[in-house]
């Protein structure tokens, strides 16, 4: 979130974040929570249809995981 690398300003960018979130390396669960929260928010104003509630919910992958 503090660097904010995908900028959210359409749905495109969104679905974007989305489908990259597993490949972020080297943030805390606090950083993904704030990050996927502001994503389901930029989500919701460009009408992008999210069906996972939490980041936890998406597919296993990704280097931070813990299968």
């Amino acid at each position: 979130p503090k660097e904010r690398k995908e900028p959210l300003t359409d749905a495109r960018h969104v679905r974007n974040a989305i489908a990259r979130f597993g490949q972020v390396e080297g943030v805390s669960d606090a950083e993904r929570d704030r990050a996927w929260k502001r994503i389901l928010t930029a989500a919701k104003r460009y009408d992008v249809e999210v069906s996972e509630s939490s980041w936890r919910d998406l597919s296993k992958g990704g280097k931070d995981r813990k299968r």
